[in-house]
């Protein structure tokens, strides 16, 4: 009887962290060219869409057992600006984590002034909806870039999503 107890003691303690490995993760990533993937399409100087980093994170969790869904909200030429006026359309109810990359795009367009308050809006916003944001800078080596040097081939994109497993795993523990 005691053996029965125990096993039962031993699946109750592991039923909460079983349900949080089973429960899906909704997550948007929201950026510019570097989220969208440039172009999309090898003709025309980026990635697949299944080689975005938004999809081969997908893929990189799944293969830890996660059951999740990214969105990709990246449009090319995008600045904060943009990104903080569509932020409601393109973060929908039910996201748990946001994947933010401001990108270079409004020093490019004169607008750097905004760029910090603008991040700080949009993690505001995203706050009072209880939306964890992860903010990447989206940092490679050169060999993973494309040769107008600004954005990602597709190992670029895979650097970037195996960067953000662990932070998505962090933000999925609450930590």
């Amino acid at each position: 009887m005691q053996i029965t107890r125990a096993a039962v003691c031993l699946v109750a303690f592991m039923l909460p962290s079983v349900a949080v490995q089973a429960a899906s993760v909704h997550i948007v990533a929201l950026g510019a060219s570097n989220t969208y993937g440039h172009g999309r399409g090898r003709t025309n100087g980026g990635v697949e869409p299944s080689q975005a980093f938004p999809a081969q994170l997908e893929a990189m969790l799944r293969a830890r057992g996660v059951d999740a869904h990214v969105a990709n909200a990246g449009i090319p030429g995008d600045t904060t600006g943009g990104m903080l006026q569509r932020l409601n359309s393109a973060v929908p109810d039910g996201t748990q984590i946001v994947i933010l990359q401001p990108g270079g795009n409004d020093a490019r367009r004169g607008e750097g002034a905004s760029r910090a308050g603008n991040v700080a809006a949009i993690q505001q916003q995203l706050a009072a909806r209880h939306i964890k944001v992860i903010v990447t800078g989206m940092t490679a080596p050169a060999s993973t870039r494309d040769p107008d040097g600004q954005h990602f081939n597709a190992s670029g994109h895979a650097a970037v999503a195996s960067s953000l497993v662990p932070r998505v795993m962090a933000a999925m523990r609450g930590k």
